[in-house]
């Protein structure tokens, strides 16, 4: 790439004067960690969702909700919990933070998503949950792994770290009838708050737990306790807790971004249909679209296309050479039976996970965000017609 080309990276988040003067009013208010503006960002998040019997619960990040969801589940020493091998590793981590073992099982070759047919093989007697990850922004078919938990008395935590605003046969991701469901805020997700997630479930017993050891297991929320008139400055710890409280700098960027996130859906959606168009007839294996008369929204988080046996070009080349027009690709995912820590703990092998194998030796996650602006993506669909032209 020359001193003077454009570079257009992989992801940039949408942050406007909006989202700017949140912040400086929180900052002004004199209350900057968890408080007010978090406890907003929860009401209005479950009021997005449109379901009362829903409660959220705001933290640091999605991981720490994945963790608090288990913890708050009962999951312990010696259980198993089933999750993809397609995914990033914050998925399979927190099942070991609480001493329980990571079942790793393959995907579905369409979705991307876990297979639920490998869910069910994998079930053994220490089973107690499942992590469904909704790969990209489209849902896992969660009508069969709802069947399934049910049918051997699972639990179901959905991994909704890319699927916000994501809609199942007319629902959105969040509302279904699974145990908990966690979102994802970080910088390059289809919103963002810097750092953060968002925890939800219908079950009260699970929402106290979660609370209480969100921050430190103390029995009384800090803000009741520092905005009260008078003193109240006792509390208990009873148990030992976490630190996964959301701030409400965060909070206040969250507060702005939730209410425009129909608006970033609605864009992520043009510039994926521009791409199924454009790209439709190149060596490329483009991502699965589902029928929006059925009732399903792809939320677009990534979009992530496999080169075929007819592009002469490894895929390792195909993102050198896009970096070389100056345009950022990454590969979602390197999956988990790959990595060293997983590999070697449970004796993974590449040729247990075909799928998933495939996946990742073809996988291209190419540029696709709000601010991108029409001259932007016609400048990638170029260079991408030019790297495969020229490997042709």
């Amino acid at each position: 790439m020359s001193e003077n080309q454009r570079f257009l990276p992989f992801s940039l988040p949408d942050i406007t004067e909006q989202e700017i003067q949140e912040v400086v009013k929180t900052l002004r208010s004199g209350w900057v960690t968890t408080g007010p503006k978090t406890k907003q960002f929860e009401q209005d998040f479950v009021a997005y969702l449109g379901d009362n019997s829903l409660e959220a619960i705001a933290v640091n990040s999605a991981t720490s909700g994945l963790h608090l969801a288990l913890e708050a589940l009962g999951i312990t020493t010696g259980d198993e919990v089933i999750v993809p091998t397609y995914t990033f590793t914050a998925t399979a981590e927190v099942v070991r933070y609480l001493g329980a073992d990571p079942i790793f099982v393959d995907s579905d070759p369409v979705t991307y998503c876990i297979d639920p047919a490998c869910v069910e093989a994998a079930i053994t007697p220490k089973t107690k949950a499942i992590i469904p990850v909704h790969f990209a922004g489209l849902t896992a078919e969660m009508d069969n792994i709802l069947a399934i938990a049910k049918k051997h008395g699972l639990k179901v935590i959905e991994d909704a770290a890319h699927a916000f605003p994501t809609k199942y046969k007319g629902k959105l991701i969040g509302t279904l009838e699974s145990d908990v469901t966690v979102f994802s805020f970080y910088a390059n997700k289809t919103m963002t708050t810097g750092e953060g997630g968002m925890l939800v479930s219908r079950n009260p017993e699970l929402i106290k737990r979660a609370k209480i050891m969100r921050l430190h297991g103390i029995s009384r929320d800090a803000f009741d306790r520092y905005q009260s008139k008078t003193p109240a400055w006792f509390y208990e710890v009873i148990e030992p807790g976490f630190k996964y409280n959301l701030p409400d700098i965060c909070s206040a960027i969250g507060l702005v971004q939730l209410k425009r996130i129909d608006e970033f859906q609605q864009k992520r959606e043009a510039l994926a249909s521009v791409y199924q168009e454009a790209l439709k007839d190149l060596p490329i294996k483009l991502p699965h679209y589902e029928s929006k008369e059925m009732g399903h929204q792809h939320a677009w988080h990534l979009y992530p296309i496999q080169l075929t046996n007819k592009a002469s070009i490894t895929r390792e080349d195909f993102i050198l050479k896009m970096s070389e027009f100056g345009i950022g690709c990454s590969v979602h995912f390197i999956p988990l039976h790959r990595h060293p820590v997983w590999r070697d703990m449970y004796q993974l092998a590449p040729e247990q996970f075909p799928v998933a194998e495939q996946l990742y030796q073809n996988e291209v996650s190419i540029p696709l965000f709000t601010k991108m602006t029409m001259d932007d993506q016609a400048y990638v669909i170029d260079a991408i017609k030019k790297v495969l032209g020229a490997s042709s």
